[in-house]
């Protein structure tokens, strides 16, 4: 269900590789969360460096919303790039097994698979 790589890289610098390699890929960066910064400015001491990537490729958002509108709460998808025991990790649910649960569409299940390929090549990319 997960897919997690390491990377010899700080956070911050794997986070801006990653985006780089996000849109090579002709997909987007919606937003991007820092989970550290904010549990820190509503008072919790988070001492991990987290963010995590909103990313989605609009052509296949509309034909995954057009297959099955309910599917937009499997939408966007997203990558995390975390600290963890003094190693980076970066890492995505996969979109094959997640829609798999969601739907038992073939049209879905090809384009999840479209889907996960491009993003393990961005994450092998970025690392």
């Amino acid at each position: 269900m997960k897919y997690i790589l390491t990377s010899s890289k700080e956070p911050a610098q794997l986070v801006e590789d990653l985006q780089a390699a996000v849109t090579a890929r002709k997909f987007g960066v919606l937003h991007i969360h820092d989970l550290k910064g904010t549990l820190n400015s509503k008072g919790f001491d988070f001492a991990h460096p987290c963010w995590v990537l909103e990313v989605c490729q609009p052509g296949h958002a509309f034909h995954v919303l057009t297959e099955d509108l309910e599917m937009n709460l499997a939408l966007p998808c997203r990558i995390s790039v975390w600290q963890e025991d003094g190693q980076t990790k970066l890492g995505m649910l996969l979109p094959t097994k997640l829609l798999g649960v969601l739907s038992d569409s073939p049209t879905l299940a090809q384009i999840a698979v479209e889907v996960e390929e491009a993003m393990k090549a961005m994450l092998e990319e970025a690392r």
